[in-house]
């Protein structure tokens, strides 16, 4: 009885595992945090910046999982003293390792989700991209844990830690398949684009399958049961299809979404993303002094669209097209401050031969802007055109509206 003690003491200090659970939380809610875009709730963005924790907290639970299966193998020889399989000592730790990482995942995925959920107020989740997540450390922790046992050697623990960190830090977003298998490298979910379907469950079953192979195996190594060989046939069978799978994405994960408009009507009609519901309000504060000072000239608009990442800022037909990635603060002045370069020719202020008087087209734009005006060569220009009123200056710009596109203004101009 007094040897069953010791072993029933020996299973009760595992739990000491537990005080590992607030500290995989913290380090997996910094690096969700910081995966999210700035002021966006998006979903699939947010099941990424989820998933992206495991990336870190692989690693660590991997490391620890491989820790604590070489600190208890050496008292394995307790464990024998009773009649229990051979196996069920290190599946039990293997359970409470696994059981740990996960409620530290189940914090972040809480904060994170419910960052989004006070953001957008809608429900649009994709419970697979958490799972698949939860599956890719509950992996490490296997891997971790069998390692130590194989091989009970501190030396086997440091071996795990720079495994896996390598595995998770040397796999660049989109460079190949190999980026998609767990933890998964994939950045920004960017507004208007999606995950393309399928992706997240083929993550999941690829976790679940090498890990269900690699406990089964290590059972039957200890036990010798000759009726594990079918489940292992059959989680091997699921990794390999799901690794093929994966290779047909040829690391592309993201797609183009369909998403629809969310817009304001008035003072200007202002048109993003629905994610971005929130900024309509400061976007049209911004852009309607700029609307205001171009009407009556080319660069006239009485709409303003959001643009997907690769698409070009244009201004025709009275319709302002503008990127905004995020709400980091001062986003609606910079959306104006795109508007307003994309006034400006490209091609023709690049010329050699404007090079100086592409000044003044910069003080013109600052203007537009509610800037604070570039030095120009002659300072009295300068003074001269902020002492116009402001009509003054609006038909002024609609006078020479074709010089400062084209960087062509000269002193001449502010005369008057």
């Amino acid at each position: 009885m007094s040897e069953l003690g010791r072993v029933l003491r020996v299973d009760a200090r595992r739990t000491a595992a537990l005080i590992a659970v607030p500290v995989l939380a913290g380090l997996g809610v910094a690096l969700a945090w910081r995966a999210l875009i700035p002021g966006v709730a998006y979903w699939d963005n947010t099941v990424v910046a989820v998933s992206a924790s495991v990336r870190l907290l692989g690693p660590v639970a991997a490391t620890l999982a491989a820790w604590g299966a070489v600190r208890e193998h050496r008292l394995d020889y307790l464990r024998s003293l009773t009649s229990r399989s051979p196996a069920t000592g290190p599946l039990l730790d293997l359970l409470l390792l696994t059981v740990v990482a996960l409620l530290a995942y189940g914090v972040v995925a809480t904060v994170i989700v419910v960052e989004t959920l006070l953001r957008a107020g809608s429900w649009d989740l994709r419970p697979t991209g958490l799972l698949a997540g939860a599956a890719a450390l509950a992996l490490h922790v296997v891997l971790g844990c069998l390692a130590g046992r194989l091989v009970p050697s501190p030396l086997v623990v440091v071996a795990v830690a720079v495994t896996t960190l390598l595995w998770a830090v040397l796999r660049a977003d989109g460079s190949s398949w190999l980026s998609l298998l767990p933890p998964a490298a994939i950045g920004h979910v960017q507004l208007f684009a999606g995950l393309r379907p399928g992706v997240f469950t083929d993550q999941l079953l690829w976790s679940l399958g090498l890990g269900t192979t690699l406990v089964l195996s290590y059972v039957w190594t200890v036990s010798r049961r000759a009726t594990i060989a079918l489940p292992i046939a059959a989680a091997l069978a699921v990794t390999t299809v799901s690794t093929v799978r994966l290779h047909g994405y040829g690391g592309a994960a993201l797609a183009p979404a369909p998403i629809g408009y969310a817009c304001s009507r008035w003072p200007l009609t202002v048109c993003v993303h629905p994610a971005l519901r929130p900024a309509l309000p400061s976007l049209e504060a911004a852009m309607t002094p700029l609307a205001a000072r171009l009407a009556d000239t080319p660069g006239a608009f009485t709409r303003v669209e959001q643009l997907r990442a690769d698409d070009p800022v244009t201004i025709r037909g009275g319709v302002a097209r503008m990127h905004l990635a995020d709400l980091a603060p001062g986003y609606g002045h910079r959306a104006a401050e795109e508007i307003g370069l994309g006034l400006i020719d490209p091609q023709a202020c690049a010329d050699p031969g404007h090079l100086r008087s592409a000044v003044y087209s910069s003080m013109v734009r600052a203007w537009l802007l509610d800037e604070r005006p570039p030095p120009v060569p002659e300072p009295a220009i300068t003074r001269r055109f902020v002492r116009w009123g402001e009509q003054t200056r609006r038909n002024w710009f609609r006078a020479h509206y074709a010089g400062f596109r084209r960087c062509a203004l000269r002193p001449h101009d502010f005369t008057g």
